[in-house]
């Protein structure tokens, strides 16, 4: 007797299909020209099987982006900023593999399309930073507070503030292209941004 096809895993190839097309068209296209018609085409499945997952085109590009992300973070083995109790080396080791993941082209284009829409859109945008810029921004919020707890980091600085001195320079290096994007980089930014910029004693 032919075994039953597995739908699990066949919706698994689907959506995995479906997620790299729209990452490949925002990249190559950019997100106006991105269409639900465009990514079925490319991911070889019909148009109906996007509706009955997702709402819109931007529904499928900021779950692609998670999974995206949940990839990143799988690859790396670790969904927490490391507490090796040393807070410099741990902001040093998740900054270079920020560096990494921003310099990576399948990041890169896609992450840059959906960046500009979010500016002149803003429900994309709003989605986008709930949904993926914030819960990652919570993990520095995590780390800085529990670096407070153990002395590290003074008792009235607030973490939600204080860890875009550390993610806000890469992210303006990274989308204006300034200057190289490099783990030498990202060693700078911690260091001045822990230490600051008057003569130490």
């Amino acid at each position: 007797m032919a075994k039953e096809p597995d739908s699990t895993r066949r919706s698994e190839r689907s959506r995995r299909a479906i997620f790299d097309a729209a990452l490949a068209l925002v990249g190559e296209a950019g997100y106006a020209k991105t269409t639900i018609e465009g990514i079925a085409a490319r991911a070889g499945v019909g148009k109906q099987t996007i509706y009955r997952w997702w709402p819109s085109k931007a529904a499928v590009l900021l779950d692609a982006f998670l999974d995206l992300g949940a990839q990143a973070a799988e690859a790396y083995g670790e969904a927490e900023i490391p507490d090796t109790g040393d807070l410099e080396a741990d902001l040093k080791h998740v900054l270079r593999a920020t560096v990494d993941e921003l310099n990576d082209p399948r990041h890169d284009a896609p992450s840059r399309a959906l960046a500009a829409e979010g500016v002149i859109n803003p429900e994309l945008g709003a989605q986008f930073v709930e949904r993926l810029l914030e819960p990652q921004l919570q993990l520095y919020v995590r780390r800085l507070a529990a670096a407070q707890e153990a002395g590290d980091v003074r008792p009235g600085v607030d973490p939600r503030i204080a860890l875009e001195l550390f993610v806000g320079p890469l992210a303006h290096r990274w989308l204006l292209r300034t200057l190289p994007l490099t783990h030498a980089y990202a060693d700078a930014v911690v260091d001045y941004a822990l230490h600051g910029l008057a003569p130490r004693p």
